[in-house]
């Protein structure tokens, strides 16, 4: 299953046991075709708005108890929510999110972000406990801070490519603090304050990553193995956010051969 076009769902899902790899798919397939209804293409707000909807009614019809088994995206995720008695809030709340994204472009607060991060990337993590079969309630609260930080420092990985698609997710009480304009984005401008307030970012998105990482030990077996190495990813890229804050600009970080293969060799320990 390709995992690298929708940055939410787990980094290493070759980890996943037999079992739960057709629900897995059944459910990035869904959130990554609606994430294209939202993002990609030049199609008109009203139309993007129109698609989300019909995903809306599809999962309403799921669950009056109707099995469209000739749609490639909801017929295997009825099949899905069916056999693993998948929950719908969680997948409406990726569709408010991205229904967010076609209309919402400046966020005033942290607050915001962190709402949006509830609905964007937190259902992710809580569909996934929910396939292994853990409801405890602070294993979800540990989850929630993991897909929140990692939603952020996708943010901050992204500042390009989203000032370019019109979009910009850092707090704008905390631009203005900083000095730090809009010109200078478009600008890929990384004088003044800047490094200030990108580190303000990455601390927030760092000390969140710390909240949830003891979820990576808590759980045991192949959901362990790659919570650690999610949760690695993640601050190897934060860490290189902070090394370099203009890099955004030029050099946006990601994650090499040589991160993965310390990743990994960490995570076994």
């Amino acid at each position: 299953m390709p995992v690298d076009h929708y940055e939410n769902f787990p980094v290493a899902s070759w980890l996943l046991p037999a079992r739960l790899r057709r629900p897995v798919e059944a459910i990035y397939r869904f959130a990554r075709s609606a994430d294209d209804i939202a993002d990609e293409g030049d199609a008109p707000t009203a139309e993007r708005l129109a698609g989300l909807a019909a995903y809306h009614a599809a999962l309403d019809r799921i669950e009056r108890g109707d099995t469209p088994d000739d749609d490639a995206v909801f017929g295997p995720l009825a099949a899905a929510i069916r056999e693993h008695a998948i929950p719908l809030a969680p997948l409406r709340d990726l569709l408010s999110a991205f229904a967010q994204d076609v209309e919402k472009t400046r966020y005033a607060h942290f607050g915001e972000l962190m709402d949006y991060c509830r609905r964007s990337a937190n259902p992710v993590g809580r569909l996934m406990l929910h396939l292994y079969g853990d409801r405890d309630p602070r294993h979800l609260a540990y989850s929630d801070a993991i897909c929140s930080s990692l939603q952020l420092t996708n943010f901050l990985q992204d500042i390009a490519v989203d000032y370019r698609k019109g979009r910009i997710y850092l707090p704008q009480d905390e631009m203005a603090a900083h000095h730090v304009g809009e010109a200078q984005i478009a600008a890929g401008d990384a004088g003044g304050l800047w490094h200030a307030l990108m580190r303000r970012q990455i601390a927030r998105a760092r000390q969140l990553l710390q909240a949830g990482a003891p979820l990576g030990r808590a759980l045991t077996g192949r959901i362990g193995l790659e919570l650690r190495l999610t949760i690695r990813g993640g601050e190897t890229i934060l860490r290189k956010l902070h090394a370099d804050p203009a890099c955004v600009f030029d050099n946006r970080p990601v994650l090499t051969r040589a991160d993965w293969i310390l990743m990994l060799a960490r995570g076994l320990v």
